[in-house]
């Protein structure tokens, strides 16, 4: 594997007619160009499950209407600089740390949110570290080992208390000026509350584990002012093949005003063995965004073209506009359509400060046609699926001071749906502290 990637990472760096008027000149250095961060998480959420819909529990365990979780996460990064000469070597290091703070998971809950879980026992504190090693030609780096990825097929999500990370190489080159290019292959995934690195990669709504995830494509700032297009293509092994087509565009009008669009459209197609029964899906979303002043109104629309839900691997691997915080609204053949304002207060109350609102509804959905790895999985098997979701952010981050960084967050979702759908009745209330620390 490794093989394979120092050979397309050096077939990049020499096709590349800027290979030497890259980034790779102005290394500073291994240590005289690293730094050491800190950051601090706190979060507490309350689930209320509502109209007879109950936690997922143990065998033998209590139902409950109700979950509770608190924890503290601890997360220390390390990035190095680049040696000096052609080829710079550099290495990124992370250690990852959890403290449960009260939690009735071990009692209602089958799968804790932000707690890691030993057996049937939730466990008091967790952690785990990884690092990677990356080399760098003019400006197209290669790194080998346990990472985050950042892309709309295979995107390390960091949602919850502590983020996720995938084992594997990736390649990242901007030396075709405009244009930003991306590969890579990963064969082990790190979840959230993970106690350990190294699990079987995992999709989320199927439930299958692969060998593999493959990856590659890039964006694309076009030569008209605002618009960007990205292209990506990947394969989850003996599952499904993905094809990602997005596009951003901001017109700037006058007066501090603009108007946005935003559209994603996903792909995917049994490969293989396929794991996960017959995939014939095409998932898109398109949303419009105005803004003014400090208001900006968006309304969107999603919809799934195919007899199985929109699938994806890691939990941040979903760029469509209506996966919102309790459900994605992906279930097959759903249509849904989003309206949502934002606003920032910093000049009307205090900087900082600001507030965000969304209501979302899916309907259509009809899983009769989903094969039975998705039906089993999921326990929903019928026609006549539909939900709403009704969301709220308030955050506030300290403008100056000795707390200068902290950001306090409040988040409130409601969710609900009728029994085709297939998940859940629920309130939510996510109460959210965060505080960067730059060591050196």
């Amino acid at each position: 594997m490794h093989r394979h990637a120092i050979t397309i990472f050096a077939l990049v760096a020499s096709a590349t007619p800027l290979a030497q008027a890259g980034t790779q000149d102005e290394a500073k250095g291994f240590i005289e160009d690293s730094s050491l961060n800190l950051h601090n998480r706190l979060i507490y959420e309350q689930l209320d499950y509502q109209r007879g819909s109950t936690t997922r529990t143990v065998a033998g365990g209590p139902r409950s209407d109700e979950a509770k979780e608190s924890a503290y996460g601890l997360m220390l990064n390390y990035t190095s600089g680049y040696t000096r000469g052609v080829v710079g070597l550099g290495l990124d290091a992370h250690a990852f740390g959890g403290v449960n703070l009260g939690s009735d998971a071990d009692a209602v809950r089958s799968n804790p949110r932000y707690i890691a879980k030993d057996g049937n026992d939730l466990k008091d504190t967790f952690g785990r570290a990884g690092a990677a090693v990356k080399l760098r030609i003019s400006s197209t780096e290669l790194k080998l080992g346990e990472m985050r990825t950042k892309n709309p097929i295979f995107h390390s999500s960091d949602t919850r208390l502590l983020p996720e990370t995938n084992q594997g190489w990736q390649i990242t080159s901007t030396d075709i000026p405009s244009l930003s290019l991306q590969a890579g292959r990963f064969t082990k995934w790190t979840d959230r509350n993970a106690r350990k690195n190294g699990a079987s990669l995992l999709s989320n709504y199927s439930g299958i584990n692969a060998d593999a995830f493959a990856f590659a494509g890039g964006t694309w700032a076009t030569p008209v002012s605002g618009l960007s297009l990205t292209g990506y293509w990947g394969r989850y092994a003996d599952a499904w093949n993905t094809l990602y087509l997005g596009s951003f565009y901001k017109l700037a009008l006058a007066d501090k005003r603009s108007l946005s669009l935003s559209l994603n459209v996903y792909r995917n197609t049994d490969t293989g063995k396929a794991l996960a029964g017959e995939v014939n899906n095409t998932t898109w979303s398109l949303m419009s965004s105005y803004a003014f002043g400090p208001h900006k109104i968006g309304m969107g629309y999603q919809k799934v073209d195919g007899d199985t839900p929109f699938d994806y691997t890691n939990r941040g691997s979903i760029w469509l506009e209506n996966a919102m915080q309790l459900s994605d609204f992906n279930g097959p053949h759903e249509a849904s359509w989003q309206i949502k304002y934002d606003v920032d207060l910093g000049q009307l109350v205090t900087p900082g400060l600001t507030v965000g609102i969304a209501y979302t509804r899916g309907s259509g959905i009809d899983y009769r046609n989903a094969g039975s790895v998705y039906t089993n999985y999921l326990g929903a098997s019928s026609n006549g699926g539909k939900h709403w979701e009704r969301d709220v952010l308030v955050r506030y981050t300290v403008q100056q001071g000795t707390a200068k960084g902290l950001a306090l967050q409040v988040r409130w979702g409601m969710h609900r749906n009728n029994a085709a759908q297939g998940e859940l009745n629920v309130n939510q209330v996510r109460l959210l502290a965060e505080m960067p620390v730059r060591i050196f």
